[in-house]
């Protein structure tokens, strides 16, 4: 499904946020680009004002590029650009052009995705990103349909295609106590590591509430709002004990 306006040479999305010299999405110095539009209604996200596709600022892709190339010299080895969101696949066509025109420039790409979504685009996508960052939230098929809207089917078959392309991946997970602090997620994760050699990193990130603001402000509750934050060092073991799987 397309969410954007496109023509021929000037493709144009929708976009939420830009951070011109982030640190957390992906390696290196990146210019993030968070687009608007969300087909998933996570319990733990904590960015509800992106859920609306029909909001946003309209760019094209050849006007983000040439924003992202105003900082080249702080993005280094590891730096590039980085789509975010919302769920960048919602905006698949969009976001192909954004890297392809990138990639013609000589930038690194990487992708942050819940990898919901899976067909020819989002392949050809793929076909033009170095890395992906992808979100893996429950263990179980269950816990993806009750508090993320989807079934988990189609994010391991997304990973499979990863695999298939030899995609360098950071496998992530937010931490949510009572939900997915366990030794069984702790399990599902550290085999998709074994059995997938395109992850190459892993990060365990802690359930955080600074959201809770913005659900008030737009009237929506917030369905982890009694759950607390993990403890750091609960978060860290985890982490360790997964990385220690990870082919060297």
């Amino acid at each position: 499904m397309m969410h954007c306006n496109s023509s021929v040479n000037a493709p144009t999305g929708r976009v939420h946020s830009i951070q011109t010299l982030a640190t957390l999405d992906g390696p290196g110095v990146r210019y993030a680009v968070f687009l608007q539009g969300c087909p998933l209604r996570c319990g733990c996200c904590h960015n509800p004002d992106t859920w609306d596709e029909t909001g946003g600022t309209l760019y094209t892709a050849e006007q983000l590029v040439q924003n992202a190339l105003r900082y080249r010299e702080y993005f280094g080895d590891f730096g590039g650009v980085t789509l975010s969101g919302g769920e960048p696949l919602w905006q698949t066509e969009f976001a192909e052009a954004f890297f392809r025109l990138a990639k013609e420039k000589g930038l690194n790409t990487c992708l942050d995705t819940a990898g919901c979504l899976l067909n020819d685009k989002i392949k050809a996508l793929l076909a033009v990103t170095d890395r992906v960052l992808l979100d893996i939230k429950y263990p179980t098929d269950a816990l993806y349909r009750e508090y993320v809207g989807c079934g988990m089917d189609t994010p391991l078959s997304f990973l499979s295609c990863l695999e298939e392309r030899c995609i360098k991946t950071t496998l992530r997970s937010v931490m949510i106590p009572t939900l997915n602090d366990t030794k069984a997620h702790e399990e599902f994760l550290t085999e998709l590591v074994r059995t997938h050699g395109c992850i190459d990193t892993v990060e365990i990130l802690p359930f955080r509430k600074l959201c809770t603001v913005k659900y008030k402000q737009l009237g929506i509750p917030f369905r982890f709002a009694d759950i607390h934050e993990p403890y750091p060092l609960v978060v860290k073991e985890m982490q360790e004990h997964i990385a220690h799987h990870l082919k060297g």
